[in-house]
C-alpha cells in the first residue's frame, strides 16, 4: 500500500485549505474550485477536501488506500474476497476527482466506505459527467454516474 486516503466534506474550501496547510505544514498538490488534494509522504496520506453546500455530523466522505498499479487493486480485491469481504462495486477506467482511476469499493460493518484505487493520470474534469465529486452513496447525486464504464449502480460518483 502506498497511501492511506481520507476524503473530507467541507463547506468552505478556502478556509479548509488554510487550516489543513497549517496543520500538515504543506500546501495542496491540486486545487480546483470544489476540491483540494494534499499528498503527504510522511505519514503516507492522500487527504482530499470536497466542497459541499451543507454538512452535518461526521464529515468523512470515505476512506481509502491508494496503490501503485491496477494489478495491486485487483490483488487487494482478490485478497479481501478470499477473506469473505466482497467488493460492493468496481470502477475501472473511471474519471473522478480530476483523475483517471481503477478502483473498487467495500463497506465496513457500520457502513463506512473504503476504496482501493490506482490513479492512472490527472484529468481536467471532476468526474465522467463533470458532476461534483461524491462518495458512492451521496444522495445529492442520485441517478448520476461518473463514467459509462462503471459496473455498479448509477448513483455512484467518485472518491
Amino acid at each position: 500500500m502506498k497511501y492511506a486516503h481520507v476524503g473530507l466534506h467541507v463547506t468552505n474550501l478556502e478556509k479548509s485549505i488554510t487550516f489543513y496547510s497549517k496543520l500538515f505544514g504543506a500546501e495542496p498538490v491540486k486545487v480546483k474550485p470544489d476540491y483540494a488534494k494534499f499528498l503527504l509522504e510522511t505519514p503516507g496520506l492522500n487527504f482530499t477536501l470536497n466542497l459541499r453546500d451543507e454538512v452535518s455530523g461526521n464529515q468523512v466522505g470515505h476512506f481509502g488506500f491508494q496503490v501503485e498499479s491496477t494489478e495491486e487493486v485487483i490483488a487487494h480485491k482478490n485478497r479481501l474476497e478470499e477473506n469473505g469481504i466482497l467488493s460492493q462495486y468496481d470502477e475501472m477506467n473511471t474519471t473522478c476527482c480530476y483523475a483517471l482511476q481503477d478502483k473498487f469499493w467495500i463497506h465496513d460493518p457500520d457502513g463506512n466506505e473504503w476504496e482501493f484505487f490506482y490513479t492512472k493520470a490527472d484529468t481536467d474534469v471532476h468526474s465522467g459527467n463533470d458532476a461534483a465529486c461524491c462518495s458512492p452513496n451521496q444522495p445529492s447525486h442520485a441517478g448520476e454516474c461518473c463514467d459509462t464504464s462503471v459496473t455498479h449502480e448509477k448513483n455512484s460518483c467518485c472518491s
